[in-house]
């Protein structure tokens, strides 16, 4: 009996322009095809139909590193549910057939459920033109994905075990192989979905209806095989360096001593860089003046690997690779930016999950593959988030092909912290999945958190991506996307990128002085489609009447994204989503890819608008006027009781029946809680530029109550507040989501000086605690003019007036400018 091996994947890298058929799929026992059924997916794609035993995926699957021969196992297979313990059924006909590579919940597989343990069996013949044993050729067997725990057999022996749903594995099984005839191939794979800690994705046994959808189980990507040298390359890893005018090449090998790796790369067929190196080791191919990839261009060398014994060749494989390089790079404005290619390029991407209704997991074809990137493309978008999902290598290629940016997310665990026995596998899976993607040309960035979904402390977080910087420092590392969302430990300091989210947003987080920021979500606008829709109902984050409501929401959406881009200075933003998924009806496209939701030629206009105009240039933060000398003001309400005093100040228009009563300086206002407030009868305060608004306040309560000491109306929700936030128990000066808080919760019964400054130059909200400053937030965004009057003592939020002070109020003071940090101490010695 032969030792089980455990598998590993072996990366390495096509000739772009060698894609066509170099194998051709090798059917099954005869006698399975007549038992499989296609199923009945709720709504189909255009390929759907298009999908049988004879062409399941046939696509030479791993672009990055061909061979001439090779053989697709994808087809009919036997199926059946496996129990627990079960022996391995060898020999022995299954009662079921199951189509490869497609998950056994989808259509396309002819099961259509769910299964926790499985088993997939089927004969191949090894071509005797392959030379495999008597010491010349090695079989391989690769399989690009199996969720979750798989065990192979062959013959009867067990060649390997693999953990992991989104990382391959290959496994040499020469030494289990009959001496002639048919070899039986059987495949046991568990998948337990959410009932553990394995990292999942969006899958769920059960969809929700929402954000979560159905679990693809079983083999979801190719199956093939292919005859290999003993000591042939595994594994090629593929680093461009401009600065260096080369290629950074190293070629890893079964048997790394005594071997010579020769490499040549090619630009149309022209011969521009050759070297030799020593397996195992990097070394430089030249690149001479090299053809930049990019988006508007995405040119793609050749590359020839040979690996040698002496003179002779032992092995030969093709592939190919991109001139680019990513980084980050201060704007004429001031701001860190996402560079490539040393140029400011804003990202603009939409949220890509990699669902379908009829493959689940699994695309139909290669042609529906490229399709939802070749939509990105007809937008006008440079750039796509892999969501919490990891595609086959083709997806990889269709991007460099086409020239889309990639941010790579790490497949999350369930939205609660990961159980402390899963931590390690989590993290080595993501290890996995960065070594096997390494060399793709559009991946410009790895995202190991999402909204905290499986965070377990902060420190951690920072730590993995710290360490996945250390494994590739070509790319950004965006450690937590989402850091201000959810289930979020927060801002871990760590890694090359701030992200927030922002639904209908977009977000406007800042960048600092060594992390670029982005807005990792926003968007999600909403349109009902009749009859392509999976659940025939579904939801959005705000869902539109029709097509052309729909297209207006988007266009002013993402109008706010280059006020963002130019303010704040985020380098990207990420529209969620480019289709429906079941039922999440926020797509450009139906979850069937039949139904353009949008006017794509407006789509693609703004997109184009913003990539052009989100440059970093100068100039891009209006400077604010000068302002209103001295501490006086633009307004005062000393609440003295009388309707103007002698420095001509004035008092508002009280509602709801507040009473003077003892206040701070003289007399104060006190006010209930309930519905009272006062009204200074006008905006005072212009809120598109700078402003302070200050005012001494003693509360009667501090609890989980939101109560507002000074705010002004805006159409929908005030335009800012100075308040207690209840949520947190702390002073803050506060837009609507963004809160400059104070450091610790104030006490009931005593007098605090306010002030909230609003700095549009530095996009920060201030807030001073007795003329200290006391916390500060990135507020970026430009603000709209003023639109309804200065209160004291209420907000407004939804079109709802809100949070009503229970306290007493006096000296509130409004300055059509942002006050020093030693201006506002000097108020506040002076107790006005």
């Amino acid at each position: 009996m032969t030792e089980p091996r455990t598998s590993r994947r072996y990366l390495a890298a096509i000739t772009a322009v060698t894609l066509a058929a170099v194998g051709v799929a090798a059917p099954s026992d005869a006698a399975a095809a007549p038992g499989w059924h296609k199923g009945v997916p709720p709504i189909a794609t255009p390929w759907t139909a298009q999908v049988g035993p004879s062409n399941a995926l046939p696509e030479y699957p791993r672009p990055q590193l061909v061979r001439g021969k090779w053989q697709n196992l994808n087809g009919v297979w036997e199926f059946a549910k496996a129990d627990v313990g079960q022996a391995v059924p060898t020999g022995q006909s299954l009662g079921e057939r199951v189509l490869v590579p497609y998950p056994i919940e989808s259509a396309l597989s002819g099961i259509q459920r769910h299964e926790d343990r499985m088993w997939y069996r089927r004969t191949f013949t090894v071509p005797a033109g392959w030379q495999v044993g008597a010491g010349k050729q090695r079989l391989k067997l690769h399989f690009g994905a199996v969720d979750y725990d798989a065990k192979v057999f062959v013959n009867g022996t067990q060649v390997a075990t693999h953990r992991g749903g989104y990382d391959g594995f290959d496994i040499d099984v020469t030494d289990a192989l009959a001496a002639t005839g048919p070899q039986e191939l059987i495949v046991w794979a568990e998948d337990l979905t959410d009932a553990t800690g394995q990292p999942i994705g969006k899958q769920r046994r059960v969809s929700d209806r929402g954000i979560f959808y159905q679990g693809s189980s079983g083999i979801w990507q190719t199956v093939w095989m292919e005859p290999v040298a003993a000591a042939g390359i595994t594994d090629l890893g593929l680093t461009p360096d401009l600065a260096g005018k080369a290629l950074r090449l190293t070629a890893n090998t079964d048997q790394q001593q005594g071997l010579t790796v020769r490499a040549v790369a090619r630009e149309n067929g022209r011969v521009v860089g050759r070297a030799t190196g020593a397996t195992g080791a990097e070394f430089r191919v030249p690149v001479p003046k090299a053809r930049l990839w990019s988006p508007d261009d995405p040119f793609l060398y050749d590359l020839e690997v040979t690996l040698l014994n002496g003179t002779k060749v032992v092995d030969t494989v093709t592939s190919y690779f991109g001139m680019r390089e990513i980084g980050t790079k201060k704007g004429a404005d001031g701001k860190l930016r996402i560079a490539l290619n040393g140029t400011i390029t804003f990202n603009m991407a939409t949220l890509d999950q990699g669902f379908w209704p009829d493959g689940l997991n699994t695309a139909p074809t290669d042609a529906g593959l490229k399709f939802d990137l070749q939509q990105h493309k007809v937008m006008g978008f440079n750039a796509v988030r892999k969501h919490i999902k990891v595609e086959p290598d083709r997806w990889y290629y269709w991007a460099d092909k086409l020239g889309l940016l990639v941010w790579q997310d790490m497949p999350a665990a369930n939205t609660g912290p990961i159980p402390v026995e899963w931590r390690e596998q989590f993290e080595s899976e993501l290890h996995e999945i960065v070594r096997e993607h390494r060399s793709w040309t559009s991946i410009i960035a790895w995202v190991p958190f999402n909204e905290g979904w499986g965070e377990w402390d902060r420190a951690a977080t920072g730590r993995i991506a710290d360490a996945v910087k250390a494994q590739d420092p070509s790319r950004l590392v965006n450690a937590h996307s989402g850091v201000n969302c959810c289930n979020s430990k927060g801002d871990s300091g760590r890694g090359d990128v701030i992200d927030h989210h922002q639904y209908l947003g977009p977000a406007t987080p800042a960048p600092d002085a060594t992390r670029v920021s982005i807005d990792g979500e926003h968007g999600g606008f909403g349109l009902k489609v009749s009859n392509h829709m999976w659940f025939g109902d579904g939801q959005a984050y705000e869902m539109e009447p029709d097509s052309a409501t729909l297209t207006r929401k988007y266009v002013e959406n993402q109008k706010a994204v280059i006020g963002s881009a130019r303010s704040c200075g985020i380098s990207a933003a990420i529209y969620t989503q480019i289709t429906d998924v079941e039922g999440e009806l926020n797509g450009f496209w139906t979850y069937d890819r039949q139904v353009r939701k949008m006017d794509f030629a407006q789509v693609r206009a703004v997109n184009k608008e913003i990539i052009a105009k989100a440059d970093g240039s100068a100039g891009n933060t209006p400077q604010p006027p000068p302002g209103t000398p001295g501490l006086t003001g633009v307004a005062a309400y000393p609440f003295e009781g009388t309707t103007e005093d002698a420095a001509g100040d004035h008092d508002a228009t009280l509602v709801g029946g507040p009473v003077y009563g003892e206040g701070r300086n003289g007399e104060g206002l006190v006010l209930d809680g309930s519905t009272q407030y006062a009204d200074t009868g006008a905006p005072v305060l212009n809120t598109a530029s700078d402003y302070t608004a200050s005012a001494w306040v003693k509360l009667d309560k501090a609890d989980g109550t939101f109560q507002t000491v000074v705010s002004q109306d805006g159409a929908n929700t005030s335009d800012f507040f100075l308040q207690y936030s209840g949520a947190d128990q702390r002073f803050a000066m506060s837009f609507a989501g963004v809160r400059a808080l104070g450091p610790v919760k104030p006490e009931v019964g005593r007098w605090y000086h306010l002030a909230g400054v609003r700095d549009s130059v530095k996009g920060e909200l201030r807030l001073y605690v007795d003329g200290v400053q006391a916390g500060a937030v990135s507020a970026c965004q430009p603000q709209a003019a003023p639109t309804g009057t200065t209160v004291i003592g209420r907000g407004k939020y939804g079109g709802n007036p809100v949070d009503y002070l229970d306290g007493t109020v006096d000296q509130v003071r409004l300055y059509d400018r942002a006050l020093s940090a030693a201006e506002i101490q000097q108020l506040y010695a002076s107790g006005s």
